[in-house]
């Protein structure tokens, strides 16, 4: 029903937005990601939205841009994912990092926001794998590009043994995305090291 709202900002409190459309104003439930990106009060701002109608409640929730939105859209059809596990998970995750997430199997990473378990947090890399397969994460780079852990013996211990040094799963996948496989471990860890240096 509501695609989007520009307006002027007039609060923004820790979990919403109220902008201000034609003398209306509308309360959008919103991720720490989108308010960091707002301007200051009594600015013009634009956010995309999305409507979600339940027994008793009619809430709209905004976001600064569409690939937060599709995120969050994927991630509410998960079971047992509402739309505020929805933005607590994209309050702590980019939707870039989300996807690299999702595509490499770190689940693990998922459980840091809060309320979402080591159940849960496989349940979503589970069932949103497919659908992210493919998908556009970052500049230039794809998910496509992430190498599984079980795609090679050596990508995977690589990836195990910068898990152990303290690196995210998905971190280490994507360090060691653009490596030939064919190196051995110790050059993969190595040259993957260095990647993560220079971030």
């Amino acid at each position: 029903m509501f695609y989007s709202l520009r307006g002027r900002l007039i609060l923004t409190q820790t979990n919403f937005a109220v902008i201000e459309c034609g003398g209306v104003g509308y309360r959008c439930l919103t991720s720490l990601s989108t308010l960091r990106k707002l301007p200051k009060n009594n600015e013009e701002v634009f956010l995309y939205t999305y409507l979600y109608i339940r027994e008793g409640a009619i809430d709209l929730y905004g976001f600064a841009d569409m690939e937060e939105l599709n995120c969050f859209k994927m991630l509410i059809g998960v079971s047992k994912v509402g739309p505020r596990l929805a933005l607590s998970i994209l309050s702590d995750l980019s939707p870039e990092r989300f996807a690299l997430c999702v595509a490499s199997g770190d689940a693990k990473t998922i459980t840091r926001s809060q309320g979402v378990g080591a159940k849960l947090a496989e349940r979503i890399v589970l069932e949103l794998k497919d659908k992210i397969k493919g998908m556009e994460v970052s500049k230039g780079f794809s998910s496509d590009d992430i190498p599984a852990p079980e795609d090679s013996s050596s990508i995977g211990e690589a990836i195990s043994a910068l898990v152990v040094l303290g690196y995210s799963q998905s971190e280490a996948a994507m360090a060691l995305s653009k490596l030939d496989p064919t190196l051995t471990v110790d050059k993969l860890i190595t040259l993957a090291l260095r990647n993560l240096a220079g971030q």
